[in-house]
């Protein structure tokens, strides 16, 4: 492992980061931040900017790095804790929603 980037509590749904998650994963840092920028999906912004986060984080360490070198290994969007809230029903009752919240984690290697 070169690098390893995390976003926590980020306020999206595992299931919706994973879908942007997915066709990131064995690709280069060059090819991943261009897939993003034309993906039309409200993860593609903070997975992008993860793994620009981590691609920085290995180039503090190797500063000759290119993008074009480095692969993502590991790209995985695990759930975080979920906020509980309640909104009103029928007959009084409460209903309750859970607000999912998302840990994403990127690690970065040669190629």
């Amino acid at each position: 492992m070169l690098s390893k980037a995390i976003a926590r509590h980020v306020r999206m749904t595992p299931r919706k980061v994973g879908y942007v998650a997915t066709p990131l994963r064995r690709r280069t840092v060059a090819e991943a931040l261009a897939l993003l920028s034309a993906t039309n999906r409200r993860a593609a912004r903070p997975v992008a900017k993860l793994i620009a986060s981590a691609f920085a984080n290995a180039r503090q360490r190797h500063p000759e790095l290119r993008e074009e070198e480095v692969v993502i290994s590991r790209l995985v969007a695990d759930e975080g804790p979920r906020w509980k809230r309640f909104r009103a029903a029928a007959f009084g009752r409460a209903a309750r929603i859970l607000k999912r919240t998302t840990h994403i984690t990127v690690e970065l290697e040669r190629k």
